[in-house]
């Protein structure tokens, strides 16, 4: 009676941890959405380094006070270098994220976005000449034909958004290559929580200049919303609280589930954003830009299996 007792509680721990990871994931995916399209917040840079500055403080107190993981020490002046250079990437793939939700609705920013395993595969075969097999390589042949398909047929298409969406998706990939390559080493392996620990300080730091820069304006007007809007600060306060927050329920769901169901977990996740963007925004889709991201998603879905089976 126990032992079915402890398994309730289990599903039950795992069905919360899934529906909450995929609440702060789409959750700050729309609200990006909604600040920096519908609400007038023009400033990408600006968000995302309110985005590393939460997850900076937040990470420190979830590590540091509540323990939720141990701490891990750098240990090298070699090792902090290479955290830093995996925060630049990791800044730019956010920024270049954010960027493109200023011109593209969520929905195809998502279709570009789940290329994800093909710039991966890309830069592996580039930087350490790793080989998969044929019929891995081919699964990925839909998982591209599906982004232009959904190009072609996607009536909010913006070319400037499209090479940014693609770059920051190109930038996640390098970076988890990058990450394998830099970090591989066991006295250097620092798990995705103590990582963020020290990614997200050198990012703030990294972005205040080139916000500074390239947004010079954004305190005055981000004053002059928040005099219009009197929930701005609720608003900018809920969205970096939820980035942070997708990024521990993300190492939380890998710790409690296995690697094939965080990967269907994750190709499902993008289709339920896709959705309920849709149904929020009401931007116009047609059925081949509908055609065009299914493929893909099916591409991603035989990449998984194929890679998984052909190991």
């Amino acid at each position: 009676m126990s032992s079915s007792s402890s398994s309730k509680k289990q599903t039950l721990f795992i069905s919360t941890l899934i529906i909450s990871w995929y609440s702060s994931n789409i959750g700050v995916l729309l609200l990006n959405k909604f600040l920096l399209s519908n609400y007038g917040f023009k400033f990408p840079i600006f968000l995302t380094m309110c985005h590393m500055s939460a997850c900076a403080i937040l990470s420190y107190v979830s590590i540091v006070f509540l323990k939720l993981v141990p701490l891990q020490h750098l240990k090298s002046r070699s090792q902090f270098l290479k955290v830093a250079t995996l925060s630049i990437v990791f800044c730019a793939s956010v920024v270049g994220g954010n960027i493109s939700l200023r011109y593209l609705p969520v929905s195809f920013n998502q279709a570009v976005g789940a290329t994800t395993p093909f710039f991966t595969a890309l830069f592996a075969y580039l930087m350490t000449l790793k080989r998969e097999a044929w019929v891995t390589y081919g699964a990925l042949v839909p998982v591209v034909a599906g982004v232009v398909i959904a190009s072609g047929g996607e009536p909010g298409f913006h070319w400037f958004g499209f090479i940014m969406c693609i770059s920051a998706t190109a930038a996640r990939a390098f970076k988890s290559v990058l990450q394998g390559i830099l970090l591989s080493s066991e006295g250097e392996k620092l798990n995705s929580m103590n990582l963020m620990l020290y990614m997200s300080p050198i990012a703030v730091v990294a972005l205040l200049p080139v916000t500074l820069v390239m947004e010079p304006d954004v305190i005055s007007l981000t004053l002059t919303l928040a005099k219009q809007h009197q929930y701005m600060w609720i608003l900018l306060l809920v969205n970096s609280v939820m980035a942070y927050s997708a990024n521990l329920l993300n190492f939380l769901v890998t710790k409690h589930t296995s690697a094939l169901t965080l990967q269907v977990l994750g190709n499902a996740k993008g289709a339920v954003a896709v959705v309920i963007s849709i149904l929020i925004f009401q931007n116009p889709v047609t059925v081949m830009g509908i055609g065009g991201y299914s493929i893909t998603v099916l591409g991603v879905v035989a990449y998984g299996e194929t890679k998984r089976r052909f190991r």
